[in-house]
């Protein structure tokens, strides 16, 4: 049934009905409505046998679900920002552990500064922590990806972190189609844990691992991730028979055929630039869009396969790492070694910087461009700040 919702409201009913047993609850802007709102559903009711549990802090939030996960109950959680950084021990203990548990994160840079709007450094900061990570382009797709990231999970008994662009997304009043209580049941088989702690027949879990074991142990938790790139597509599958939306997967490709260039990117950009696309090849020109759903793991062998006829690779992304420059752009350029495609750096949005379709269509027509751009950025105050670092001289300090 068709909802006009906010993007939060929405990712909440969603979780509802994928019938958690535990809730672990800590806000942190902008994921906080997302909790509020599936507490809300369990103090009326809504969603039953589920406990949401109010925390002191984040650390605590997934500690809890790890907690439950680990006895067997499907467990959720939600994050942004600083508060991922405050949990990362426990983000790490949550993979290592094999625990199919969920978590939203709703995207926001990290400070200092101290800043609540949007960009992807929050995951990034997280990448190789061994969580599946699925980026969300709309908030349709959002309520879609949590619907089967519980169900991705407890195929692979890998936790399945669910990324949705905070405020752009989080706080956007859109129509989202939520589907009904026995649809996702038939969906989603209730859960039946491998492994769970029982008092009856007691084991420790998460004890010290030798080096005679911890190289196969990390091995294993690649092998997994890799073996999950069948099973995202497969989960896909069947919600598009279910459901009939072509959600999920591994990456969604747009114009794409024939395409000189083709744009990368992960999350809400990708409409913005779709629009772009659009506007640029009904004046002859030939570009594609290819937008990430499947950030870990990274679908290679797929993503080098529909780039290799380009001539041109832009990599729009809304991080990067300091000191060497865009994160997903290193990726594909790797991924793309030996094979004939310029590949262009593309960093935009840092830190919720606005990114206009005037600023994309001209970084796109720019053919001669350098291959790594800080669009939006005010060389003004970079000038201005960095003029005073510039002045300082070595002289006399080398060795």
């Amino acid at each position: 049934m068709f909802h006009q919702l906010e993007g939060s409201q929405a990712i909440a009913r969603a979780v509802a009905l994928c019938r958690p047993g535990v809730i672990c609850a800590y806000p942190i802007t902008p994921q906080t409505h997302i909790v509020e709102g599936v507490g809300e559903l369990v103090r009326d009711g809504h969603l039953e046998h589920c406990e949401f549990i109010n925390v002191e802090s984040e650390m605590a939030a997934l500690s809890v679900a790890i907690g439950s996960q680990a006895a067997g109950v499907r467990s959720y959680t939600a994050t942004s920002s600083q508060g991922l950084l405050h949990m990362i021990e426990a983000v790490y203990n949550a993979s290592g552990l094999e625990l199919p548990l969920v978590m939203t994160l709703g995207n926001r840079a990290i400070g200092a500064p101290i800043n609540i709007w949007n960009d992807h450094s929050d995951a990034m900061s997280v990448r190789d922590t061994g969580w599946i990570m699925l980026f969300a382009e709309t908030n349709q797709e959002a309520v879609d990806l949590h619907l089967q990231a519980f169900l991705i999970a407890e195929k692979v008994s890998c936790p399945v972190m669910v990324c949705v662009d905070g405020f752009i997304l989080t706080h956007a009043y859109e129509r989202v189609d939520i589907p009904s209580q026995e649809e996702v049941d038939e969906f989603l088989p209730p859960y039946t844990p491998r492994v769970s702690l029982d008092v009856d027949d007691p084991v420790a879990i998460g004890a010290m691992v030798s080096p005679d074991y911890f190289f196969e142990v990390r091995y294993l938790a690649h092998r997994r991730q890799m073996d999950s790139l069948e099973i995202i597509c497969c989960v896909a599958e069947s919600f598009w028979k279910k459901f009939g939306r072509d959600s999920g997967g591994l990456f969604h490709e747009y114009h794409t055929d024939g395409a000189e260039t083709i744009v990368v990117t992960l999350g809400s950009v990708a409409g913005t630039i779709k629009d772009v696309v659009d506007e640029l090849n009904a004046s002859g020109e030939k570009f594609g869009v290819i937008a990430l759903t499947s950030y870990r793991p990274f679908p290679a062998d797929s993503l080098k396969n529909s780039l290799k006829n380009a001539a041109r690779a832009i990599v729009v992304e809304k991080a990067f790492a300091i000191g060497i420059g865009g994160i997903l752009f290193q990726e594909i350029e790797l991924l793309m070694k030996n094979i004939n495609v310029k590949i262009v750096s593309v960093v935009a949005g840092i830190g919720g910087r606005s990114i206009t379709k005037s600023m994309l269509r001209e970084c796109f027509l720019n053919k001669n461009s350098g291959e790594n751009v800080f669009l939006g950025l005010n060389e003004d105050i970079v000038a201005k700040e960095y003029v005073p670092m510039k002045s300082h001289s070595c002289e006399g300090n080398v060795p």
